[in-house]
């Protein structure tokens, strides 16, 4: 009886080492879910990063002029009325802001008429 029992509790305990180590949720499975985790955290920091800067920008969008101004600037290609905009030929220029706003420059003060905004002068 006393073997038997032992035998039993053996058993009893190697199953239960299997379900740790081997089975569903067990060791192995853990390792694999900690691999995955460490490879989803590299690929979440440069997307962290990047929101924190989206963040940034919309703050500052929200609570200043001077970011917009810039960014119509370097987005649309706008200028002030109060400058200048000269325009060197062999710099490249990106080609969308040429065609959008090619009838937007002129002389300071001066207007544009309809029929000349959309011309190659």
């Amino acid at each position: 009886m006393h073997k038997w029992l032992v035998g039993l509790l053996l058993a009893v305990l190697g199953l239960m080492q299997y379900h740790l180590w081997l089975g569903n949720g067990g060791w192995q499975d853990l390792q694999q879910v900690e691999k995955r985790v460490a490879i989803q955290e590299a690929d979440n920091g440069p997307l962290r990063e990047r929101n924190a800067r989206l963040a940034a920008e919309v703050t500052d969008l929200k609570t200043g002029l001077d970011a917009i101004e810039e960014r119509a600037r370097s987005d649309m290609g706008m200028v002030r009325t109060d400058e200048q905009f000269f325009w060197v030929p062999g710099v490249a220029i990106e080609n969308e802001l040429i065609g959008i706003h090619a009838g937007m420059v002129s002389q300071p003060g001066a207007l544009v008429s309809p029929e000349h905004q959309g011309s190659d002068e």
